[in-house]
């Protein structure tokens, strides 16, 4: 009996598909909390898109790189923060938010929510 490589492969592929649902329910859940927190819709049409954006990205990346990000929260963020703005998603309700911003009226997001809210900063 030899070792069947098709497993391992297909352990490996598992993994990876993983990532990808773990990082997209992350995003999601992000998404809703920062919205919800900013007492926002959220803009449902780019969100999909949004998650559409993170899956490319992340199928771009070598398996091994998305089971490593999967598994540290702290990486997500600068991810998250980059779909964020190249999704088109930060162009949503962006006055609103902008002045949100500004009065400091951001629903006591956690700390880690400025990387969305820095977008709106500048």
């Amino acid at each position: 009996m030899g070792l069947d490589m098709t497993d391992e492969g297909g352990q490996e592929q598992r993994e990876a598909s993983e990532a990808v649902q773990t990082l997209r329910q992350a995003f999601r859940h992000h998404l809703e909390t920062f919205y919800a927190r900013l007492q926002l819709a959220p803009p449902y049409h780019s969100v999909e898109k949004a998650l559409t954006h993170l899956t490319s990205t992340l199928m771009a990346m070598s398996p091994d790189e998305r089971t490593r990000l999967a598994g540290n929260p702290a990486r997500h963020w600068p991810l998250f923060g980059r779909i964020f703005v190249e999704s088109g998603l930060a162009q949503k309700h962006r006055g609103i938010i902008v002045g949100l911003v500004r009065d400091g009226r951001t629903g006591n997001l956690p700390p880690e929510y400025a990387t969305f809210l820095e977008v709106f900063r500048s």
